[in-house]
């Protein structure tokens, strides 16, 4: 493949989980979120608040909460004299794609300064005590919190699909076994050769009367992940609730 300073970059990428005390300066931080901000956008429908308070999770420096922000918008449109009318589930797809940008872009520029940094995918689900806590004005809803630092750990990054099982030209392919089995070898060796679970003891507990048959030897990310799916977020209402508490109740039905 080609290589360059970016590629390089985003080629080295792994989640950090242990940070040193260096403090973030104000000039670095801003960086990151113009950087952030230059991401291509559907509406500009993404705000991000920060925290630089101590505690933070696994001692970073700063922490963002990537919100999808239709009050902002909303507020511009009413100074045109316009009110929504768009769904809010397009609203909130669009919304995604745009904090999913912003988010990606600042852990890019955050790496090219040195930093590393950790996605919290729970956040949607905290999203009623952040709206308390952050004083979140309706239709303003948590997407994700990033944590940023300056790495106290080193490791390499986690394994990725083969390209082939990842990259289909013009259409999508029915999956050989041969496939499906390099696909799941290469990223199982990968994490066990990391002894990724192992070190972190995160092996998912079964549910449902399972008897477990693995231990640290054998489980790696393909039944890791296949337990997440597997067993949790049954109810929809996990995350429909979060979603009203914010402002954006989700139906079938045209909304008023």
């Amino acid at each position: 493949m080609i290589h360059n300073p970016v590629i390089d970059t985003m080629m080295a990428h792994r989640s950090v989980r242990k940070f040193t005390l260096q403090k973030l300066d104000d000039e670095t931080l801003e960086t990151i979120v113009l950087a952030g901000q230059q991401a291509p956008f559907a509406g500009q429908l993404c705000s991000l608040i920060y925290t630089r308070r101590s505690r933070l999770p696994f001692h970073g420096a700063v922490m963002f909460t990537i919100c999808v922000d239709l009050h902002r918008m909303e507020v511009i449109m009413a100074r045109r004299g316009w009110k929504t009318v768009s769904n809010n589930l397009s609203l909130l797809v669009f919304g995604i794609q745009d904090a999913s940008l912003v988010a990606e872009n600042m852990i890019v520029a955050g790496e090219s300064l040195g930093l590393g940094s950790c996605l919290l995918g729970n956040t949607p689900y905290e999203a009623p005590k952040l709206r308390k806590f952050y004083k979140l004005p309706s239709r303003v809803f948590p997407l994700v919190q990033l944590v940023m630092g300056y790495p106290d750990e080193e490791y390499p990054p986690r394994p990725r699909y083969p390209l082939e099982f990842n990259l289909f030209e013009e259409e999508y392919p029915q999956f050989t076994d041969e496939m499906i089995t390099t696909a799941m070898k290469g990223m199982d060796d990968g994490y066990l050769a990391q002894d990724y679970y192992k070190k972190q003891k995160a092996m998912i507990p079964l549910e449902k009367g399972r008897k477990e048959t693995f231990t640290y030897a054998d489980y790696s990310w393909t039944e890791h992940i296949s337990r997440k799916w597997g067993q949790w977020m049954e109810d929809p209402e996990d995350i429909l609730g979060p979603l009203r508490a914010c402002g954006f109740p989700v139906q079938t039905e045209k909304e008023d």
